[in-house]
């Protein structure tokens, strides 16, 4: 993923957050360059047309070993 898509999905991500904290709808000034991102995370948009889908490839490499529990000792 570009280094652009991480920031506006990080963005948005704040945003949702932003919400789920009972904040105003007010853009915090370290995200206007995203602030659509923040906005549509805020409103509870979906972002899935601007982020890639992880390819085929990598869930393939990934596998429920590498998301399923985690070890006895994280728990």
């Amino acid at each position: 993923m570009a280094k652009d898509h991480v920031r506006f999905a990080y963005a948005w991500m704040y945003g949702v957050q932003a919400r789920k904290d009972g904040k105003a709808r007010d853009v915090p000034q370290y995200w206007d360059e995203y602030a659509d991102a923040w906005l549509k995370g805020f409103d509870g948009e979906p972002i899935a047309g601007r982020i890639p889908a992880v390819d085929d490839k990598l869930e393939a490499e990934l596998g429920e070993a590498a998301v399923g529990k985690p070890p006895a000792g994280l728990r």
